[in-house]
């Protein structure tokens, strides 16, 4: 089982994700995960779906497809980093994707079946990464990260926006 990543394996900014991930198996967490938020996001009405608690703020379909956009990106991070890759990778800029992903054009169907498919690729991922790859570091965005740390920022990360989903969305 993959242990828990350790302060020194990412930037501090990403605590708040890790730290809201429970203790237990990662992939059978991030499973029950995709279930609990495709069941969250189904049978919303369109109102529903482009809501927006304020002005600036993402609709519910931007929020999935940046969760969308994220996994993909911090995936392909952890496999470059898993493999031992050393070179630097780019940061992103979400708000850029999120304007340029026209997420709210698209149906909420194929929005949760787009991301039940790139979590598909996570956790299929996840299940093949050696052991002694979890602790491998590379450079992302500017900061040094471990692959455990990766893998434990898409759970988080996507807790995260549910809770906001949640709060802000009265969802």
């Amino acid at each position: 089982m993959m242990n828990r990543p350790t302060s020194d394996e990412y930037a501090a900014y990403y605590g708040k994700y890790i730290a809201l991930v429970p203790d237990g198996s990662l992939p059978e967490w991030l499973s029950r995960q995709l279930e609990e938020t495709a069941m969250m996001l189904s049978g919303l009405t369109n109102e529903q779906e482009i809501f927006r608690y304020a002005p600036g703020k993402w609709s519910v379909k931007e929020v999935l497809g940046h969760l969308i956009d994220t996994e993909r990106i911090m995936s392909y991070r952890l496999l470059r980093i898993a493999r031992g890759d050393e070179t630097p990778l780019a940061g992103y800029e979400d708000e850029a994707y999120v304007l340029q992903g026209s997420f709210d054009s698209r149906p909420m169907s194929a929005l949760l079946e787009e991301f039940r498919a790139v979590r598909g690729s996570t956790l299929a991922l996840i299940n093949g990464v050696p052991e002694e790859a979890w602790t491998r570091r590379g450079l992302a965005n500017n900061s040094e990260l471990s692959a455990r740390a990766l893998a434990y920022i898409i759970a988080g990360h996507e807790l995260h926006h549910r809770k906001l989903l949640s709060e802000r969305y009265h969802l």
